[in-house]
């Protein structure tokens, strides 16, 4: 028997018996059985195309015995720590103000000095555990303002725990983020991730120390080097550079680490204490490798499509396998666990030169350069787009000075400013770079380390999208802004902050779900960059235009194209029905929604763009209503070119699809695609 045909026959009996157990209503809650655990199980950027019986034959019997949700969206901006904003507290983003994984804080970070730091950069990449326990530090011991369903399920006395990936981890229940001197406390959620152990980790509690050392495991997390040297093609963590391919192999030692933690003792010591649980499991693959893959160095095809991504398919479906295998070998915790299973976003090849599948290139202002590191070489291939291409180019068309707030130099007076940028420099020395290191850039600023930016514009870099900031909300600055991007060949889509009104060229934040609650900056403009697909039509062979210093034919999301907002989803266990597909829209603010409902719990929410109970894909559960699918036009920009936004609406949420700029003169449904 195949591996695939024994997991089908070993759900199909476990979803029997679970049936036969409990033929209960839509609201466990509500009955006399006993209390549910859940699991939530993200796998990292998997793209529903990917699953298959080869790679991933777990997920595939899951979601052909369980609930398949074919009508699923990620959020955008589709990046993993806004996705985990939105699964964790079942809020759109405008509510969570974690708008992207990289954002403007509008403080220096570290500025009180917490563990030990200087002040440091205005736009931090936020999968940190430090860079997450200074946010909630500075907007009042919760940066998200919205309780999470681990922070709910702790406080009703559930075991709750969090293990995976460094950063979406501690998301989850991320109040738990508090200092204890120079260090983080010791929480009562469980989280393990790649900085456990570590000076940047979160402390276990004794009692999860205790179990993993009786089950042979370290106390300390392996990184992703798989045991290799740092700059070896086996190792998961070498992204290569222009010259040289990224890694042929998954990150396999974490994972298993990682399941081993998960299976070995935390939900052994979960089950031994005998009260419920609600876990969350975040693997890194097949994210982490779609992004460093070296099977396709400056060339569009295969992509990400090639056999180290799809090892690292694999890689994800071997770890659900491990923990399947640990709930279903005890009927008990079957018959009583939910397993709810999803992507964080979709994923596309990096372009850095084409825009379009007919040869159009970039031809923007930072193209015009060879871009030389340290000693010399050229770092980025001569006619292509360089990290930080926004920033450059937005700082040209404003003719204002450009700085890297995630480098710092010594300045003439004693102190640290924040490094200058400009292209036009032979070479990157001690003192100027000819672009950011990470992308983000502050336009128009003194290069001060100030309590309050003086910049004139943020650029926080992402890959897919990027953020925009005009700190002192001029009008006029920020059309001309929009005014420049509609006219960039690598757009794809604008929206702008609706309190400056209508602007040609650009739809409103309000109508992404962006305008809510947030105590974090809202961006005053968030840009998708250019998806097109080889062939027409087909998401996965998707590329996108991205602000990374990632390679041309590696990987990257982050865009409002439907291949990074279909997102892999399913479900299965006593609550959700079988052979179940789900084609009524659902997104990653939904799966909070149903879980809290499932175990009877309550968000006490502060915003109001929240997402739904999944309730059609319950036992008992009826649609929810209608789908209208929506079409959103702006008024023509310069370019003679508008924002299209085509989306779902049930009752009154919101699923967003995708998004372009198009000539609707064309008269096309889908200009998108």
């Amino acid at each position: 028997m195949s591996a695939l045909r024994r997991l089908n026959a070993l759900l199909l009996a476990s979803c029997c018996a679970v049936v036969t157990t409990h033929a209960i209503a839509a609201n466990p809650a509500k009955d006399k059985a006993p209390k549910r655990n859940v699991i939530l199980f993200v796998a990292d950027g998997l793209r529903p195309g990917s699953v298959n019986a080869t790679d991933a034959p777990t997920l595939l019997a899951l979601r052909e015995v369980g609930v398949r949700f074919i009508n699923s969206h990620a959020l955008f901006p589709t990046f993993t720590t806004a996705n985990a904003s939105a699964m964790a507290t079942g809020h759109l983003l405008g509510d969570t103000g974690d708008f992207s994984n990289t954002i403007f804080t509008g403080y220096p970070l570290y500025d009180t000095g917490a563990f030990g730091f200087l002040p440091g950069t205005v736009t931090p990449f936020i999968e940190n555990n430090q860079v997450l326990t200074d946010l909630n530090s500075h907007f009042d011991g919760d940066y998200l303002n919205e309780e999470t369903l681990l922070q709910l399920a702790r406080q009703q006395g559930y075991n709750t725990a969090s293990v995976g990936k460094v950063g979406p981890v501690a998301i989850q229940d991320v109040a738990q983020l508090t200092l204890a001197g120079n260090a983080i406390a010791v929480p009562q959620t469980v989280f393990i991730d790649d900085a456990t152990g570590g000076a940047a980790g979160i402390p276990l509690r004794a009692d999860i120390q205790a179990a993993l050392t009786a089950a042979g495991l370290p106390l300390v997390s392996p990184n992703r080097s798989n045991g290799c040297a740092p700059t070896a093609q086996c190792s998961n963590g070498f992204s290569g550079n222009n010259q040289t391919p990224g890694t042929t192999s998954p990150n396999v030692v974490q994972q298993q680490f990682f399941t081993d933690a998960f299976t070995k003792a935390v939900l052994p010591t979960f089950v031994q204490n005998g009260k419920p649980f609600a876990a969350v499991f975040w693997s890194r693959d097949p994210d982490g490798t779609q992004h460093n893959q070296g099977d396709s160095l400056n060339s569009l095809t295969p992509g990400i499509n090639g056999p180290t991504s799809r090892a690292a398919v694999n890689n994800a479906d071997n770890n659900l396998q491990q923990i399947l295998a640990f709930v279903y070998a005890n009927p008990r915790l079957a018959e009583t666990t939910d397993i709810f299973i999803t992507s964080d976003h979709g994923f596309a090849t990096i372009s850095h030169h084409e825009v379009d599948a007919n040869g159009g290139v970039a031809n923007s202002y930072a193209t015009q350069f060879v871009y030389k590191d340290l000693t010399g070489r050229t770092e980025v291939n001569p006619g292509f787009l360089p990290v930080g291409f926004l920033a450059i180019d937005i700082a040209h068309a404003l003719n204002l000075p450009l700085y890297d707030p995630d480098s710092q130099i010594a300045g003439v007076s004693g102190g640290k400013v924040y490094e200058p940028v400009d292209p036009t420099a032979l070479q990157q020395t001690a003192t100027v770079r000819q672009c950011p290191a990470s992308g983000n850039g502050l336009i128009g600023a003194s290069g001060q380390i100030l309590e309050q930016t003086d910049a004139k514009v943020v650029v926080a870099a992402n890959g897919g999208s990027d953020l925009i900031y005009v700190p002192d909300g001029n009008s006029a600055r920020i059309r001309q802004v929009v005014r420049f991007l509609n006219q960039q060949n690598y757009t794809g889509a604008i929206f702008v902050d609706d309190v400056y009104g209508p602007i040609p060229g650009a739809l409103p934040l309000r109508s992404i779900g962006l305008v809510g609650t947030a105590r974090t900056p809202r961006p005053t403009i968030a840009i998708s960059f250019k998806t097109f697909y080889l062939p027409k039509g087909d998401l996965q062979s998707a590329v996108q235009i991205a602000d990374s210093g990632l390679q041309e034919g590696q990987g990257m999301h982050g865009s409002l194209g439907r291949d990074n907002t279909y997102n892999n989803m399913a479900a299965i266990g006593p609550d959700f029905k079988n052979f179940f597909v789900d084609k009524a829209p659902a997104s990653n603010a939904d799966v909070a929604r149903t879980l809290a409902y499932i175990l009877g719990l309550r968000f006490d929410d502060e915003g109001a763009l929240k997402g739904r109970v999944l309730r059609e894909a319950l036992r008992g559960g009826d649609n929810d209503g209608e789908v209208e699918r929506k079409r959103l036009v702006s008024a023509e920009g310069p370019s003679d070119k508008s924002t299209v936004l085509l989306y779902q609406k049930l009752g009154s949420r919101l699923y967003f699809d995708e998004a372009c700029q198009a000539d609707v003169k064309a008269g096309e449904d889908n200009p998108c695609r």
